[in-house]
């Protein structure tokens, strides 16, 4: 009898444990002939990095042997990134380079071509001294020098359809002057304003030679791009910088001679 009760309780204490329901419901394990035994606390195992498959053939067996499901697969590690390795104890830490501002490509007003820089060249016309020779095609503005010389300065002149030719006089110099569009530019564009005051915003620049009683002038710019182009409504702009010397160099009653 001893021998049969020796050998029983193991087995009792295996099917307790198997069957989950005791074991699941209650920390005190009852051994029969001993009495209540609290079980031995456990530390929680640690997650294996891989499982691995039993050799115990799985089910109930391995699992009270081992604690493991046989059947379970091996898990497979999760995608990862490398690291850049952090720099070692007294070597710097790599900088990032400051951005440097790039110019917007708008904001820079672009400059005339070196040719249309003022300069004093040969002239072989027969214009006196002090006149005014206006070369429509070519984009230059000559003040006639004693000595068959000249002063070359680059212009800008009227698109197609506003060219025009002819013989005039500089009635009137301004400085900084306002600006008034005509009626008919202001029938061509209504968005434009009705007076302007001078200014370095002006379209006439910085200085203006009026040619008789027409509505054309000889005057500056606020856009020294425009400077060998046909881009006026009939004027003859110049750069601010060559309308000012031109200004200082001749009086009212000049002759000019556009063709």
């Amino acid at each position: 009898m001893r021998t049969f009760f020796a050998f029983a309780v193991p087995w009792l204490a295996l099917a307790s444990y198997a069957g989950g329901a005791a074991a699941a419901s209650s920390d005190i394990v009852v051994i029969p002939g001993v009495g209540p035994q609290s079980p031995s606390p456990r530390a929680a195992p640690s997650p294996p990095a891989t499982q691995t498959r039993g050799n115990l053939g799985g089910g109930l067996l391995e699992f009270v042997m081992t604690g493991a499901n046989g059947a379970a697969r091996p898990s497979r590690p999760a995608a990862y990134a490398p690291r850049t390795p952090a720099p070692a104890m007294g070597e710097p830490r790599p900088q990032f380079a400051a951005l440097t501002p790039q110019p917007d490509a708008r904001s820079v007003e672009a400059e005339p071509a070196p040719e249309f820089r003022r300069q004093e060249v040969d002239y072989s016309g027969g214009e006196r001294p002090g006149t005014i020779v206006i070369d429509t095609p070519q984009k230059f503005l000559f003040l006639v020098q004693p000595n068959h010389r000249a002063i070359r300065y680059g212009i800008g002149v009227g698109r197609p359809g506003f060219e025009w030719s002819g013989v005039k006089t500089v009635s009137r110099k301004a400085e900084w002057p306002g600006w008034t569009p005509p009626a008919e530019m202001l029938l061509r564009r209504p968005d434009l304003p009705l007076h302007m005051d001078g200014g370095p915003g002006n379209p006439l620049g910085a200085r203006a030679l009026y040619l008789g009683s027409s509505m054309y002038r000889i005057h500056g710019t606020n856009e020294p791009s425009t400077i060998g182009q046909n881009v006026s409504s009939g004027c003859i702009r110049m750069m601010n910088e060559d309308v000012i010397d031109l200004f200082d160099r001749v009086p009212v009653g000049t002759k000019v001679i556009v063709i």
